[in-house]
This record gives C-alpha cells, sequence and structure tokens, in this order.
C-alpha cells in the first residue's frame, strides 16, 4: 500500500471511486482541472495506491473561521468499496492529520452524511466525536428565474 499526492493522471480513479462509491455524479475533465488548480499553501489530494491501482483518496484543506483556530477541513474521503476494512482509510484520515501537524494545525474537522452509519463508526474509532448535528443548504445561483440584470 502506498499513499502520495495526488497527480492530474489520478483523475479518471478519483472520478470512478466518487461515482461508484459515493454515488457522485462526476467529470473527469473537473477532477482534472480541479486538481492542477489545486493551491499547496492550504489544500492538499492524497491517494492510496495498491498494485499501481488508485482505491481511495482524501482532499483536505486549511479551514479558517473568524471565531476558532485554524483546523484542516476534509472535503472528501472515498475508499473504493472493494478495499474497504484494508486500513486504506485509516491511512488517508492519518496522513491528512499528519498533514496538519506540519502545519502547526492542531484540530481536525469533517461532515459525514446522515446515512453513513458505517463511515461514522469508522470515523469514530478514528477518534474524531461527534460536534454537532447540521442540515446543509444550497442554492443554485442558474436556476434562478428573473435573477437576470
Amino acid at each position: 500500500m502506498i499513499i502520495r499526492k495526488a497527480n492530474v493522471q489520478d483523475a479518471p480513479a478519483i472520478c470512478k471511486i466518487s461515482s461508484d462509491d459515493l454515488g457522485y455524479k462526476c467529470d473527469v475533465e473537473l477532477v482534472s482541472r480541479r486538481l492542477m488548480d489545486l493551491d499547496d499553501r492550504r489544500e492538499a489530494v492524497f491517494v492510496v495506491e495498491i498494485d499501481n491501482i488508485v482505491v481511495g483518496y482524501i482532499h483536505a484543506e486549511v479551514y479558517n473561521v473568524l471565531y476558532y483556530e485554524s483546523m484542516v477541513n476534509i472535503l472528501g474521503i472515498a475508499v473504493s468499496s472493494d478495499y474497504r476494512r484494508c486500513g486504506v482509510g485509516r491511512l488517508l484520515l492519518e496522513n491528512a492529520e499528519n498533514w496538519a501537524k506540519e502545519l502547526g494545525i492542531n484540530m481536525v474537522r469533517l461532515n459525514s452524511g446522515g446515512a453513513r452509519k458505517e463511515a461514522h463508526a469508522f470515523y469514530r474509532a478514528m477518534g474524531y466525536d461527534t460536534e454537532k448535528e447540521q442540515i446543509r443548504f444550497i442554492k443554485n445561483l442558474t436556476s434562478l428565474k428573473g435573477n437576470q440584470m
């Protein structure tokens, strides 16, 4: 098992994992652009390879708010269902935690969908506590009628 920083050649594998295992509609070109545009000062993407196959990834960013010390925010973590319970998720989270420590940041946060009970058990086993429950609100600005100037 190898962990390394992601590169643009990993886009198809990241997209496949995001689609197959998280259920997100995924566009390889978008993932490629996002990987090329990463700001190394404030975000990182790591992948795990087994037998030269990318089987999981984690995307982390420095998270600053006015009312709290800096944290690292896990924007996404996913492991191919064929490779779960093999230590891939643990390796990814530990790597993101080490990245946070390298930056002098002492706290990591992540959000997880309410229905992902197995993921919640994994995060708790990794030492993460539930701080609060939230509801996510999204507004699609491109679909608003009458919002043209």
